[in-house]
C-alpha cells in the first residue's frame, strides 16, 4: 500500500517504512506527526483505492503518519548574476532547510 500526500507545497509517494525527506516540519526528531493532506491511497496492486475527489468524509479518516529522524539543511545552492560589459557580478548561496520523516504506517 502506498499514498501521494502534500507537505510543503510538494507532493511524495509514501509507502510504510520510506524514509522521506520533506520542506521543514515543526517537531523534535523522535516525535510523532501525521503527515499533511492526503490526496491517493493506492492499494499493493497499484490499485486506487481512494482519491481527493472521493466524499471528503471518506478522505478525512485516511491518516500518513510519521517519525520525526532528523532536521538539516541541503547542498549548497549558488546564484551568479552577470551582466557582460557592465562590471556587475552578484553572488548569492542559498541552502533548504528540510527534515528527515520515516513513514510508520498508512491508516485508511
Amino acid at each position: 500500500m502506498h499514498a501521494i500526500v502534500e507537505t510543503g507545497g510538494k507532493q511524495f509517494r509514501v509507502a510504510p517504512g520510506d524514509l522521506v525527506r520533506v520542506p521543514k516540519l515543526i517537531g523534535d526528531p523522535g516525535s510523532e506527526i501525521a503527515l499533511g493532506k492526503v490526496l491517493a491511497v493506492f492499494k499493493d496492486g497499484g490499485e486506487l483505492a481512494l482519491a481527493g475527489n472521493a466524499a471528503e468524509s471518506d478522505m478525512t479518516a485516511v491518516r500518513v503518519n510519521a517519525t520525526i529522524t532528523a532536521h538539516d539543511r541541503g547542498d549548497k545552492v549558488l546564484v551568479f548574476k552577470f551582466k557582460r560589459k557592465k562590471q556587475y557580478k552578484r553572488t548569492q548561496g542559498h541552502r533548504q532547510d528540510y527534515t528527515e520523516v520515516r513513514i510508520r504506517d498508512i491508516v485508511a
